[in-house]
């Protein structure tokens, strides 16, 4: 990414409940409550985030956090708004599937 990155965005986890092939609930940024989906990518799209509020760059640092210090990070492609927080990663997928009760919060870093 080249330039140095900082928080965007704070995603706080509220409820999320695991489905066989995704995560479903809600999350909150800036005290506004969203819907939050997270699947696997597909063979045709990247690793993929949409959100609800505007985003200037064109990837992103996803950093879960949670209880105990727990950390994971993947990049992802940004993909314009939507009415709901979406996220596609094998990776965050994965990753929430041994640790979703743990992970308290997404943050989103990037150049800008």
């Amino acid at each position: 990414m080249g330039d140095e990155l900082k928080k965007t965005i704070s995603i706080n986890i509220k409820k999320l409940d695991m489905f066989p092939n995704h995560f479903f609930g809600i999350a909150e940024i800036n005290k506004q409550d969203y819907k939050i989906n997270i699947q696997g990518q597909s063979i045709l799209r990247q690793k993929l985030i949409k959100l609800p509020i505007k985003f200037k760059d064109e990837k992103a640092l996803l950093r879960l956090t949670g209880i105990n210090d727990t950390i994971f990070e993947d990049i992802v492609n940004y993909k314009g708004e939507s009415e709901w927080i979406e996220i596609d990663s094998d990776g965050i997928l994965y990753y929430l599937a041994n640790h979703q009760d743990q992970i308290k919060t997404i943050d989103v870093l990037s150049r800008f």
